[in-house]
């Protein structure tokens, strides 16, 4: 640098040169963090934050072309343990050493030198920048800790498991416990089945009263029920209530037959009912995933509520209320529902085919949170969900697998979801949930989620 640069050797004397000169400070220390140190200041301070300013540039383009060639990459290491706590400390260092050469920074301008009316000016932009850059950083920071702490929460360390027959399948259980209950009751469950290329998804319904619960021959409860789970067999089931009490029977009489449940991750009652939507629905299933179905009104709330298109007039009220002494409906049309709402919504039994409109209107609210989740209301609320997600979901999928998940969940936002309802409501295939027909049920589950090859026909 010459003796005469007017950045590091400036005419003092002039407001104009030392206005002109402190701008220029200003937006070279916004573009590229360090520029001003050596251009006009401590060198060495200098090169320590262009050094750094050009490794997050050159980390960013990195990632960018990864993202492009190989986005599973990318959402692995921005969901594994070892690369947030590295993330975060990396993002507070900058945070700090922004702030230190954007003061160091407003130094060098020498703001008296400067013209009158520029001097509040400059450095009121100059404190502004700094607390969007270091602010950001320290923020962002600070979203990278929530986010592995709840990572770490919620998800288990262990090994990734392959597909199998292509898909990967997901035992989803709505857990309901209360007061007046023996224990939890799995009100909801569904296996989620997604092809593990594509990302199309299939849901598959298992309706509460759903009778003659089978078990494999390799399940641990086909010791006790080798001829079902049944109302002469289980003590807790009835007709209106029986696969749901599979995990009852499990965790209150059965522990013993899961004994490395809670090591793994879950929970007699949890592997139970895995066991019995196995020989449901004829899929081996590898992961489960606990909602509970209170935690997930906080969910709701935490993203804004949940839109829904309402098609049945639903009264918030206990299945026998006369309509006249109703006091609130959720009515026909869209509608935008806070988390209570939402959940009123999914779980009322009042009108229909009870349990059965329940559960079409559950995928309903599944499906509408899965389209309106995206990165704008998830980074904006961030601390929210996280906080609300551990206290809603308990799963066995390992940490190291969601990068995977995350990229083809991606793939499932984009395509129509199959819906399978194991009712006698259902089209085309009615169930009869007092005597099932389990093989049929096995073939007809395996043709919407393996469908047959399109055939050409040949020309004549």
């Amino acid at each position: 640098m010459s003796q005469t640069s007017p950045l590091r050797y400036p005419d003092t004397s002039s407001q104009k040169v030392m206005t002109t000169r402190a701008w220029w400070l200003v937006v070279l220390n916004f573009v590229l963090p360090g520029s001003v140190q050596a251009l006009a200041g401590n060198k060495r301070l200098g090169k320590i934050g262009l050094g750094a300013t050009l490794v997050l540039v050159g980390f960013l383009l990195l990632t960018f072309l990864i993202g492009l060639l190989w986005p599973t990459a990318v959402f692995f290491l921005a969901t594994w343990g070892p690369t947030l706590f590295v993330g975060q400390l990396a993002l507070f260092f900058y945070a700090i050493l922004w702030a230190v050469l954007t003061l160091d920074t407003l130094r060098l301008i020498r703001v008296v030198k400067t013209g009158p009316r520029a001097r509040w000016w400059i450095s009121g932009v100059t404190v502004i920048l700094m607390l969007f850059i270091s602010g950001g950083a320290a923020y962002a920071g600070t979203l990278t800790g929530s986010l592995n702490s709840a990572l770490g929460k919620i998800f288990v360390a262990g090994p990734s498991q392959p597909p199998i027959d292509g898909q990967y399948n997901f035992l989803l259980l709505g857990g309901d416990a209360g007061e007046d209950r023996d224990g939890l009751r799995p009100d909801t469950a569904q296996v989620v089945s997604v092809n593990a290329e594509t990302g199309q998804a299939t849901i598959i319904g298992m309706p509460r009263d759903l009778q003659a619960i089978p078990f494999n021959e390799d399940s641990p409860m086909y010791s006790v029920y080798p001829n079902g789970y049944t109302q002469e067999t289980g003590e807790y089931c009835t007709r209106w209530a029986c696969l749901n009490t599979v995990y009852v029977a499990a965790e209150n009489d059965h522990p013993d037959l899961y004994p490395n449940a809670a090591a793994e991750g879950s929970s007699p009652g949890i592997e139970a009912m895995r066991d019995a939507a196995e020989a449901i629905t004829g899929l081996d299933i590898q992961y489960y995933v606990l909602i509970d179905m209170q935690g997930l009104q906080n969910l709701i709330d935490s993203l804004g509520g949940v839109d829904i298109n309402v098609e049945e007039r639903i009264a918030i009220a206990e299945p026998e209320t006369p309509e006249e002494e109703v006091g609130e409906w959720i009515e026909i049309g869209p509608q935008h529902m806070d988390g209570y709402h939402a959940m009123m919504y999914m779980r009322s039994r009042w009108s229909g085919t009870g349990d059965y409109d329940r559960m079409a209107r559950q995928q309903q609210v599944q499906e509408a949170l899965l389209r309106q989740m995206n990165p704008a209301n998830v980074l904006t609320k961030f601390q929210e969900i996280a906080a609300a997600g551990t206290q809603v979901v308990k799963t066995d999928i390992p940490q190291s697998m969601l990068g995977f998940f995350v990229d083809l969940g991606l793939k499932t936002k984009e395509l129509p979801i199959n819906h399978i309802e194991l009712t006698p409501y259902y089209e085309p295939f009615p169930v009869d949930t007092e005597y099932p027909d389990y093989a049929g049920i096995h073939g007809y589950v395996y043709s919407v989620i393996h469908p047959p090859e399109p055939t050409e026909t040949p020309a004549p």
